[in-house]
């Protein structure tokens, strides 16, 4: 998701035009023989396919192409793929996952559930020894791995992420109850998202640091890095 990321921050900033498309698809490589500035970004996803270029007419003859040999379906101008909420304007490109957010919470059944301010509570200490195990470990997975996709747009629960990961071979109680009050975190925000602005710089920005036998159960070490480009989180 880090290309993603990259390429709907270049587009942000170089007006390119996005297109989304359902179809079956063999793909094959093209050349620009009119002009090596052109280019057209193609992302396949089974059988739902983003299409983006910095030339509209080069996008309609690829569809054109598409619909000659196979029978597709063109959903015009992006607005959702693959749980990504997708608003544009003719200056900026917001990313957010507000649907695939709220279908958590209803699975979960937190959907009125009391917001939390934090994603955990200060100075949360979770082991793998405390509390009873969970009697279906699959709910405490299945939970995560969703979380692990939420993080696309929201790398503020990403930390609670890494945390609850480390406990997924046995969960227990604790664990399931502080994986609940990051939903009650999401709950109060479940449209917010990134925002990639015309202005970009495309500068990348990278931060790390690391905190010496830090870990609770295994006394590691822990390492961690964030990266922007200009002002937005890509990894």
């Amino acid at each position: 998701m880090t290309t993603v990321w990259c390429w709907l921050a270049i587009a942000a900033t170089n007006s390119t035009s996005t297109m989304s498309s359902c179809t079956t698809i063999l793909m094959k490589k093209f050349s620009s023989v009119s002009g090596h500035s052109l280019f057209t970004l193609v992302l396949v996803y089974f059988d739902d396919i983003l299409v983006a270029g910095n030339d509209i007419s080069q996008i309609k003859i690829f569809k054109k192409v598409l619909s000659t040999h196979f029978k597709i379906k063109d959903l015009g101008s992006l607005k959702y793929f693959l749980g990504l909420d997708v608003a544009r304007s003719p200056n900026n490109i917001f990313l957010n996952q507000c649907k695939y957010a709220l279908d958590i919470l209803s699975d979960s059944g937190q959907l009125g559930a009391q917001t939390a301010s934090f994603p955990m509570e200060q100075h949360l200490k979770l082991n793998n020894q405390d509390g009873d195990l969970l009697p279906d470990p699959c709910l405490y997975r299945r939970l995560i791995g969703r979380l692990i996709y939420l993080t696309i747009t929201k790398p503020d629960i990403v930390y609670a992420f890494n945390i609850f990961s480390q406990f997924m071979h046995a969960p227990r109680v604790p664990h399931m109850t502080a994986a609940t009050r990051v939903l009650c975190y999401i709950k109060g925000s479940p449209g917010q998202g990134i925002f990639f602005p015309s202005s970009n710089s495309l500068d990348v920005t990278t931060y790390t640091d690391s905190d010496w036998a830090s870990c609770p159960t295994t006394h590691r070490s822990t390492t961690r890095y964030f990266i922007q480009l200009d002002t937005n989180p890509i990894s």
